[in-house]
């Protein structure tokens, strides 16, 4: 387990108060270590240095000053070299050859990638998702038992390519969302990339679509002894190479490439409840596309804004007006315009019927005043005249009672028969279905499955046992329903309602 509480001293020549004399020093070094030159003496480290350009005056005393610090970071081992010593004081002085340690070699790979890092870089290529399949295939048709010497290569093959797939698609579609690629698609020069690039996105999404697809399906349809057996074989074959480094046990190793097929498989598969990586990838890659479609069309649309396209619209209304048929018509307006956005337009719905066969094209329409798009602006602080309103009240203050009526009429018959059940109804008209419906509501909404209404009457609504069911037959329809018991009676001691009544409370509010 990797110790995060240690500080990385080997990282401090990068950022020390010598810093240029420290990285020319390890950069020497490090391009030796790539030519196998591993042991080096202060001279030539000096001599180095100054052809290297990097620091034209360095001296030798400078030098030595600066090997003893990078060996006090460790980014630097000293080893006494006896083979040049000629005399008694040569070698009291212990001359010593210098050499860089595991991490000081890691570190200046590292910091060499860096410097020549230019954007994100990476590629989308769908052959390594091909590439992947076929070594699942392998691995199912082998059973997970491969000839001895094969199974570790397979293994690092298969990660080694997953890897690569990974990093360089993320770094790919990380470049497209970068903001230079941003500024790129608001210019028309990004016209010229846009074929190009929507082929190439594509191409990649069709393979993503149908490898994904593939590894899926070997992954979920593959044994689990099958990968047991596999990554056994695999920590075998890895603890027999030779390794001067301190070793782990057996059970860690093991315990290391579970970890490692879990989460190469959890990129496909997801974990739990949760999407997949794969999943998410291909939307990210959706996205980008439509992206770049809409930057592309918005260029164009800018580019016609200016364009009178007077001719062309001329040449289309002749066309119609020289069309007999109708249909005719209809054809040539959906391939002039296409299909209309749809707008909403907010109304009161008149509610004729409830039927679901009616057509839209039945039913009354709807009117409603439009704002003028016209320039021209009102005076602003313009004072009009009050509208009397008394006409429209009226005509609702009669609605209102003509409704009070016939939901009294209703109520008296309901309570002269003191009860209802659903199968037993004739056929209703739409208005006492829906009062019906509307005291069903009310009752299955209270805990006590009863309501009082403002007249005094009570009404019970009893559940059928066993779920019994029925159809009621309206003027809107049939209407399958649990056959319903409401029983109707006095709940308080109230005088009868009557039409008079109501309108004397509407007189007086």
């Amino acid at each position: 387990m990797a110790d995060l509480k240690r500080p990385i001293t080997e990282a401090s020549y990068l950022t020390a108060e010598n810093v240029e004399r420290y990285r020319a020093v390890m950069r020497f070094f490090y391009e030796q270590h790539q030519r196998m030159r591993y042991r080096l003496t202060p001279e030539e480290v000096v001599e180095g240095v100054k052809a290297s350009g990097y620091l034209t005056d360095y001296t030798l005393e400078q030098c030595q000053q600066d090997l003893e610090q990078l060996e006090a970071w460790k980014n630097l081992t000293a080893q006494h070299d006896g083979t040049r010593v000629n005399t008694i004081e040569e070698y009291r002085r212990k001359s010593f050859r210098y050499q860089m340690t595991k991490y000081a070699v890691e570190i200046e790979r590292m910091v060499s990638g860096l410097e020549n890092i230019r954007g994100f870089g990476g590629s989308l290529e769908p052959t390594r998702l091909e590439k992947i399949a076929a070594l699942l295939t392998e691995l199912k048709e082998a059973a997970g038992t491969f000839p001895q010497g094969k199974a570790l290569p397979h293994w690092e093959e298969l990660l080694t390519t997953f890897r690569l797939m990974t990093e360089s698609a993320a770094d790919y579609i990380a470049h497209l969302e970068s903001s230079r690629v941003e500024e790129l698609m608001a210019t028309e020069s990004f016209l010229i990339y846009k074929d190009s690039l929507t082929h190439y996105l594509r191409n990649f999404m069709q393979g993503l679509q149908r490898y994904s697809l593939t590894i899926e399906a070997l992954l979920k349809g593959m044994d689990a002894t099958v990968v047991e057996r596999y990554i056994r074989q695999v920590s075998q074959e890895e603890a027999a190479k030779p390794q001067l480094d301190e070793q782990e046990s057996a059970e860690e190793r093991l315990e290391r490439l579970r970890e490692t097929w879990e989460s190469f498989a959890g990129w496909f598969l997801g974990r739990g409840n949760q999407e997949s990586e794969v999943r998410g990838f291909e939307r990210a890659t959706k996205n980008t596309i439509a992206k770049i479609v809409r930057s592309a069309l918005r260029i164009q649309e800018s580019r016609r804004s200016g364009v009178s396209r007077q001719r062309e619209l001329e040449h289309l209304g002749r066309w119609f007006f020289s069309l007999k048929d109708i249909e005719e018509a209809h054809q040539l307006a959906a391939y002039a315009f296409g299909l209309y956005k749809t707008r909403h337009f907010q109304g009161s719905d008149p509610g004729e019927t409830e039927s679901p066969d009616a057509s839209m094209w039945d039913e009354p329409p709807q009117v409603r005043a439009l704002t003028s798009k016209s320039r021209r602006r009102l005076r602003e602080n313009a004072t009009s005249a009050v509208r009397s309103r008394r006409g429209e009240q009226a005509q609702k203050r009669l609605e209102w009672l003509e409704r009070r009526r016939e939901e009294e009429q209703l109520m008296k018959q309901f309570l002269e028969r003191g009860e209802v059940v659903m199968e037993a109804l004739p056929h209703l008209s739409r208005v006492v279905f829906s009062q019906l419906l509307v005291w069903l509501g009310q009752c299955l909404a209270s805990p006590s499955r009863s309501i009082l209404t403002s007249e005094g009457i009570r009404i019970q609504l009893t559940v059928p046992p066993d779920n019994e069911r029925t159809v009621v037959v309206t003027d809107d329809g049939q209407l399958e329903m649990p056959n319903y018991r409401l029983r109707f009676s006095r709940g308080i001691d109230a005088d009868e309602p009557t039409a008079e009544n109501a309108t004397e409370k509407v007189v007086l509010l």
